[in-house]
């Protein structure tokens, strides 16, 4: 009896079909669910998410005026060294005491510690006036850091937005509120306090020596009041007032 022999191709168009899918993904040029991918190597998926994420100008980013606050004159001064901080104050205040309140005091005055007084009075208030502006500009900045929303523009005052921050936006910017911001206002206040407290004995001891100039002549029968009345000059232009009173010579 004679034998049919039969071949069996390993290779059939079933394993053909089922394969191929396979190799489709295996091949360099697959790329899956249509995201293409740069010659930098970074997906243009992920760039449109974090720009959609956040529609805030770059500029208006509160993250973005920190650093901008940070390195701008002069609110870079209360976030650097204390002891810069302070000479930097110091040497503002003693520059203006000496360049312009010091030669007014000088024409208004006629004693030395008054002269002084006043001189370092000016100083002192001109410093307050910069510590101020600079707590207004951090205290402004901190605000928006720790808030969950952001009031931002697009193009102009009339069409401001609101944009709720995310999660990692806000506990991003909220630590950078708590451990950057707060010990800077924290500064200001103290130096705020500082210069209130000097302005105020300047001014005491102001009142008290015009006080002491204003008391009335220690002679009898002489009414005094410097800069406004004095009996001696009174009589030069009304004399009939003082008729039956004794000279005062």
């Amino acid at each position: 009896m004679a034998t049919i022999p039969i071949r069996i191709s390993c290779a059939s168009p079933t394993s053909r079909s089922i394969l191929s899918p396979t190799s489709r993904f295996l091949s360099p040029s697959f790329t899956p669910f249509g995201v293409h991918a740069r010659s930098t190597g970074s997906f243009s998926l992920s760039s449109k998410n974090s720009e959609t994420e956040c529609p805030v100008p770059q500029e208006q980013q509160p993250i973005n005026e920190y650093h901008s606050l940070s390195t701008s004159f002069p609110f870079s001064w209360a976030a650097g060294d204390a002891v810069e901080y302070a000479s930097r104050l110091f040497a503002t205040g003693a520059s203006f005491a000496l360049l312009v309140g010091l030669p007014v005091a000088w024409a208004q005055a006629e004693e030395p510690v008054k002269r002084v007084l006043c001189a370092a009075s000016s100083g002192l208030f001109v410093v307050t006036l910069a510590v101020v502006r600079m707590y207004l500009g951090w205290a402004y900045v901190g605000n928006r850091l720790l808030s969950a929303t952001v009031e931002y523009e697009e193009t102009g005052w009339y069409d401001g937005q609101i944009w709720v921050k995310t999660a990692e936006v806000l506990a991003r910017d909220r630590l950078l509120g708590s451990f950057s911001v707060k010990p800077v206002l924290s500064r200001l206040k103290i130096t705020l306090v500082s210069l209130a407290t000097s302005l105020l004995v300047c001014a005491v001891i102001l009142v008290n020596i015009d006080g002491d100039q204003n008391l009335t002549s220690k002679e009898p029968g002489v009414r005094v009041v410097p800069g406004v009345y004095n009996d001696e000059s009174a009589r030069l232009f009304e004399p009939d007032a003082f008729c039956g009173e004794p000279d005062l010579q």
